[in-house]
C-alpha cells in the first residue's frame, strides 16, 4: 500500500463521521478519497458542476455562495476543520446549487458517493451518523433562517460575536473572514455590519482592530444578542 492512501487513511480516522470504523472499513472509504488541495481565492467547485462526493475540510476554510444576476455574492456557509459539504445533493443526485472557493490555503478530502452508498449499506451505525450530520446541518440552516427573519442586525451581529469565542471565559476572537464576507453571512449589508461593530464599540461592549476583536462587556453584549 502506498504512502499516499496510509496518510488518507490516517486523515479518515480524524473524521467524526469514520472515527468508530476499523482499518478494514477505513482501508474501503479510502479507495474512493481524494486529497484537494486549494489555494486562498481558489475555487474548488462552481454552481451547477456534478456533485459525485462529498468534501470534508480538515484545514482552512472554505465558502460556500452564490452570485445573483446583477453580481451580488451571497455567502450561505463557512466551512471550518472538522465538518463537511455537500451531502444532500450527493443523495439527491443534484448538481451543485452553490459555488465553494477557499478563503484560506485549505485540505480537504472528497469522499466519492459509491464507497458512501456501500457503507451505508453494510453498516446501519454509519448510516445514523450521516443522518445525524445532515440533520444538524438542515437544523442549523433553518436557524440562520429564523435569525434573518425575527433578529435584528445588532442582534445577529452580537449573537454571532459570542458563538464565535467557543471559550465562555475567552474575551478575543479573530473573525474568520473579511467583514464583507461575515456581513453577507449574517445576511447584512457590510456598511451596516460595520456600523453595528461602531456602534457596540462606542458602548464599551467591544473593542476592534481590524479582524481582531475583544469582548469588553460580555453580559451586555449577551443583552444585547437577545440572550
Amino acid at each position: 500500500m502506498d504512502k499516499t492512501k496510509i496518510k488518507v487513511q490516517e486523515f479518515l480516522a480524524r473524521v467524526p463521521l469514520f472515527n468508530s470504523m476499523g482499518p478494514e472499513e477505513l482501508n474501503r472509504i479510502a479507495l474512493g478519497t481524494t486529497e484537494v488541495r486549494a489555494e486562498r481565492g481558489q475555487q474548488i467547485f462552481q454552481r451547477g458542476d456534478p456533485c459525485v462526493g462529498f468534501h470534508q475540510v480538515l484545514y482552512g476554510q472554505v465558502k460556500l455562495s452564490f452570485t445573483s444576476v446583477t453580481g451580488v455574492e451571497k455567502v450561505i456557509e463557512l466551512i471550518g476543520p472538522g465538518h463537511s459539504f455537500g451531502e444532500a445533493l450527493m443523495f439527491m443526485g443534484s448538481p451543485y446549487i452553490v459555488s465553494a472557493q477557499a478563503t484560506e490555503d485549505t485540505l480537504l478530502l472528497h469522499v466519492s458517493k459509491p464507497v458512501i452508498y456501500r457503507e451505508i449499506h453494510h453498516d446501519a451505525e454509519f448510516a445514523c451518523k450521516m443522518l445525524a450530520g445532515l440533520s444538524q446541518r438542515m437544523h442549523s440552516l433553518m436557524c440562520d433562517m429564523e435569525s434573518y427573519a425575527l433578529r435584528s442586525g445588532t442582534q445577529r451581529v452580537a449573537g454571532y460575536l459570542l458563538k464565535e469565542l467557543r471559550d465562555p471565559q475567552a474575551t478575543q476572537l479573530t473573525l474568520p473572514a473579511t467583514k464583507a464576507v461575515l456581513a453577507s453571512r449574517l445576511n447584512l449589508t457590510p456598511e451596516h455590519f460595520s456600523r453595528i461593530l461602531a456602534d457596540l464599540s462606542l458602548q464599551n461592549l467591544i473593542a476592534f482592530k481590524g479582524r481582531k476583536i475583544t469582548i469588553l462587556n460580555p453580559e451586555g453584549l449577551r443583552h444585547h444578542a437577545g440572550h
